[in-house]
């Protein structure tokens, strides 16, 4: 007895089940959950991205590899999933942050950057001959619309969130976030949250393995934490050291 033709929608990007599903960018989405996870939270004063970089190797420079990256000065993004995908996405989106800066000489807004994102990465789930982006982006920033944070699918579906969590374990992050979330935090308690809520299931063993940025309403320009400053917050929180 012959098996069920399903191929056909398994493999195609441009035909539906009969379910309604597009397999291809379901399969994108699992891509997601099995990448290096990483946290998002904002607050009235600012917004933080916590991500974690595992230890490929034991002769691995954690300095090789960046987990979130600036696209302009008010805005910056952390992947999950397929990081050689996440590369093309992210100097796509500085190509894009910059012409807008040249064009209109003002910052772009945030959520019109991971708009245009977004329609890009639709573009692969509706066009034969290419896969979709197998990633997950956070977008975090600010701009004259205040405090910003979204969340994007491989589907160019992007949500704004107060807080949020992909990548593997982030069914446990975010039980932590819905706990562990108020939205009077001030930025202190914001970080210190995001990387928290990243320690309940990642492996973070010193301040090589975890990267820290964030963003105030008040300088409106991203920063990065230091390996010693991230070292420092991490003896000082008390956090079990995993790995």
């Amino acid at each position: 007895m012959l098996p069920p033709v399903v191929a056909g929608y398994d493999r195609a990007i441009t035909i539906f089940s009969p379910e309604g599903k597009i397999y291809q960018v379901e399969y994108a989405g699992e891509a997601v959950k099995r990448g290096w996870p990483t946290v998002g939270v904002k607050c009235k004063d600012g917004a933080v991205l916590a991500a974690e970089k595992r230890k490929i190797s034991a002769l691995f420079d954690p300095l090789s590899l960046e987990k979130i990256y600036i696209i302009d000065e008010h805005i910056a993004a952390s992947p999950s999933g397929l990081l050689a995908d996440a590369r093309i996405l992210i100097d796509y989106a500085r190509d894009v942050a910059l012409t807008h800066r040249f064009l209109y000489d003002e910052p772009i807004d945030v959520e019109f950057l991971t708009k245009i994102l977004c329609n890009l990465k639709q573009q692969y789930t509706q066009y034969g001959g290419a896969r979709p982006f197998g990633v997950a982006l956070l977008v975090m920033g600010v701009d004259k619309h205040g405090v910003r944070l979204f969340q994007t699918d491989p589907s160019g579906v992007y949500i704004g969130y107060y807080a949020t969590a992909v990548g593997a374990e982030s069914g446990t992050i975010m039980e932590y976030l819905e706990k562990h979330y108020k939205h009077d935090l001030d930025m202190g308690g914001c970080v210190e949250l995001a990387v928290r809520a990243l320690a309940s299931a990642a492996q973070i063993s010193d301040g090589s393995s975890l990267e820290v940025a964030y963003v105030t309403l008040s300088e409106r320009r991203v920063r990065k934490m230091a390996q010693d400053e991230i070292a420092a917050m991490l003896a000082k929180l008390g956090l079990p050291k995993r790995g």
